[in-house]
C-alpha cells in the first residue's frame, strides 16, 4: 500500500513564542517564513516531519513550539492512534539540539530550562494515548538519539547511522537519554556509546535493540505507513494501558509488577470492548 503523504504545512510566526490552544486550520495560516514542521493526518495516523534540512533537522525553540502544539492537538482530539515522525531530506532524521540557537544560553539555569522543556515534550510522547514510530531516514546524532528513544517503535533505513555525540561538547545527555538508553540496551553498552562518540550502523542499532526494524531506503515510508496502519487497529484506552503498564514495570519490583498486571488485566477483562471482541471471535469461529 502506498503511503498517502500530502503535506499540510504548519508555520511559526516571526518572533512567536509558545501559543496556547489548538493548531489553527492550515488554510487560515499565511506562510511567513519557512515551515519548521510538516504534518499529514489520515486514517487516525498523524505523520510529522521535522523540516529543517538546512540545519540537519536540529531541534530549536521553534521546533519545540510546534511539537508542543501538535501534542496539544492530538491530546485534544483523542482520535489519533499513531504518531509518526521523520526528518526532511535524505541525510538526517534529527541532529539533536541546535548548537547555534542554544549558544546564547550561558547559565546552568538557562540550560536546565531548555532541557526541562524538551524533556517534558518527550515525556508526553512516551506516555500519550497513541503509538509513536520514529521513521529514521538518515543520520541521528546527540539529542536526535534521545528523541528516538522516547518513541515506542522505530524503523530505520539501512543506510542510517547513530551516535550519542553529546560528550564531544563536554555534555551528558540532557533529555532523559541516559535513563532511556540504559533501559533499552543495558548499562555497559550505554557507557560505551556515551563515552566513545562511536558511530553505529543500522545493523548495530537493530542488533542491540536500539531500534526495532530496518528497511531499504526506497521503501522506508511505505513500510512505516503499513506498520502504522497495523498499530492503529488498537483502541486508545488499551494503547495507554500497555504503554503505562510497561513503564510501570521499570519502577517496581517484579512481584509488584506481576500484581499490577493482574489488577489491570482484570479491569480490561470486564470492559464492554473486550466482551464485544470475544463475541465477534466466537461468531467467526462458528462459521
Amino acid at each position: 500500500m502506498a503511503c498517502p503523504l500530502s503535506w499540510a504545512t504548519l508555520i511559526i510566526w516571526p518572533g512567536s513564542t509558545r501559543r496556547s490552544g489548538p493548531i489553527p486550520p492550515v488554510n487560515h495560516i499565511t506562510p511567513v517564513i519557512v515551515a519548521v514542521v510538516k504534518v499529514n493526518k489520515k486514517k487516525q495516523i498523524y505523520w510529522v516531519e521535522i523540516n529543517r534540512p538546512e540545519s540537519n533537522n536540529a531541534i530549536d525553540f521553534e521546533v519545540m513550539d510546534m511539537l508542543e502544539q501538535i501534542l496539544d492537538e492530538i491530546e485534544k482530539n483523542g482520535s489519533t492512534r499513531v504518531l509518526v515522525m521523520s526528518g526532511a531530506g535524505h541525510r538526517f532524521f534529527a541532529s539533536g539540539g541546535n548548537i547555534k540557537a542554544f549558544a546564547e544560553l550561558k547559565t546552568a539555569e538557562e540550560g536546565r530550562q531548555m532541557a526541562e522543556r524538551m524533556t517534558a515534550i518527550l515525556h508526553r510522547l512516551e506516555t500519550g494515548r497513541f503509538w509513536s514510530i520514529a521513521s529514521i531516514n538518515g543520520e541521528v546524532y546527540g539529542g536526535g538519539c534521545e528523541l528516538l528513544l522516547a518513541f515506542d517503535f522505530s524503523i530505520a533505513s539501512k543506510t542510517a547511522t547513530f551516535a550519542f555525540s553529546q560528550a564531544s561538547l563536554g555534555l551528558p545527555p540532557a533529555w532523559g537519554g541516559i535513563t532511556r538508553l540504559v533501559e533499552r540496551v543495558g548499562r555497559s553498552r550505554a557507557l560505551e556509546w556515551l563515552g566513545s562518540n562511536q558511530v553505529l550502523t543500522s545493523e548495530d542499532a537493530v542488533n542491540s535493540g536500539l531500534i526495532n526494524k530496518l528497511s531499504i531506503t526506497s521503501e522506508l515510508r511505505r513500510n512505516t505507513w503499513e506498520w502504522a496502519l497495523e498499530l492503529a487497529r488498537v483502541e486508545p484506552d488499551l494503547i495507554e494501558e500497555l504503554k503505562i503498564g510497561t513503564l510501570r514495570v521499570l519502577d517496581r519490583t517484579r512481584e509488584a509488577s506481576f500484581e499490577s498486571e493482574l489488577d489491570r488485566f482484570a479491569h480490561f477483562w470486564a470492559t464492554a470492548q473486550h466482551h464485544k471482541k470475544v463475541a465477534e471471535f466466537l461468531k467467526r469461529s462458528r462459521r
